[in-house]
């Protein structure tokens, strides 16, 4: 364990944002400081349910090794066919301070970890900076990735800026309808517009590396990911799940992504929707996405001229691909 502290003025600073809390577009205004909880249903206290080397990112992300994975307890969007629902939820995590959290980065640093990689860190922004801000000064150097769920507030993402070098965020839905029915998100695609240009702003073009080199390449890495596969230094890739049934939806997503970034960030199109126990009586997400589905969105991208994507092979829908959520590493 480090001996790196906040010192109180600077706790201090951090912790007001809490007394009225607007850290996301949902803008509860509660005192978390107090205990009061809003919709992400958490306090002003850091609470997670894991932190490993994860590898099923994207190659560029995981690497050979691993990212170096925090999965934080709660959520501002709970979409109703989340694969991580019972930490969603904030039903599985320990509570731990932020100078632990500065310390489970440096740990993951040493056992080689590709980044810091945090996982729905929407609602702790201001912890979180406070312990990436003690990391560094305990050495560490790690690209730091924000894996969120997209909706996210502007002013709150200036917080991480220089803190982040690598924004993972999804694009859900252009319709509102999906985005209220699915993630209680009316606003959906109008807040994550503006949260996604502040990412690309604060991020760039997408700059590679290859591990054992550790000089920047050129924006495309080659097509086969070996054990020296090209990571990630900085940049965007804009995540999208194809659900069932929602191929034109899926659409105007990478339409919108592709007319607002071109081929300057990655898009990550994923078909692996995986229904789990808690959707049974949602019957079109009762289902997996079908491989006609899937190719019709991909098809889509290449008629666009988008040329960073990744895509995801059919075993991808499983759910061996959902980490336990046991405590681990913290």
């Amino acid at each position: 364990m480090s001996h790196l502290r906040l010192s109180e003025q600077t706790n201090q600073n951090i912790l007001r944002h809490f007394t009225s809390c607007i850290l996301c577009p949902r803008q509860c205004r509660v005192n978390r400081l107090a205990g009061e909880r809003g919709y992400c249903g958490q306090t002003a206290q850091l609470r997670a349910a894991r932190a490993a080397l994860h590898m099923w990112e994207e190659p560029c992300i995981s690497g050979a090794v691993g990212s170096g994975t925090v999965f934080f307890s709660g959520c501002n969007l709970r979409c109703v066919y989340c694969q991580n629902h019972d930490i969603a939820l904030g039903e599985t995590g320990r509570e731990i301070s932020v100078e632990r959290l500065a310390d489970i980065f440096l740990e993951l640093q040493k056992k080689g970890a590709a980044n810091i990689n945090l996982v729905t860190p929407t609602h702790y922004i201001p912890l979180i900076a406070g312990a990436l801000e003690l990391a560094r000064l305990g050495g560490l150097s790690l690209p730091v990735v924000y894996n969120c769920g997209g909706y996210e507030s502007v002013e709150a993402l200036k917080i991480l800026d220089g803190l982040v070098d690598i924004y993972l965020p999804d694009l859900k839905y252009v319709s509102a309808e999906l985005s209220v029915k699915y993630s209680h998100a009316v606003d959906y695609f109008e807040k994550a517009k503006p949260a996604l240009a502040e990412m690309f702003r604060q991020s760039g073009p997408p700059e590679f590396y290859r591990p054992q080199e550790k000089t920047l390449l050129p924006s495309n890495p080659a097509a086969v990911y070996p054990a020296d596969t090209p990571l990630l230094r900085r940049g965007m890739i804009v995540r999208h799940l194809v659900l069932p049934g929602q191929v034109r939806d899926s659409k105007k997503v990478l339409h919108y992504l592709h007319d607002a970034f071109g081929n300057d960030i990655y898009v990550s199109v994923m078909c692996q929707y995986t229904p789990l126990p808690h959707v049974t009586d949602i019957s079109e997400l009762n289902r997996r996405v079908t491989a006609e589905e899937y190719q019709r969105v991909v098809d889509y991208c290449l008629r666009l001229g988008m040329e960073n994507v990744y895509i995801q092979e059919g075993e991808a829908a499983q759910e061996s691909f959902i980490p336990p959520f046991d405590l681990s590493g913290l």
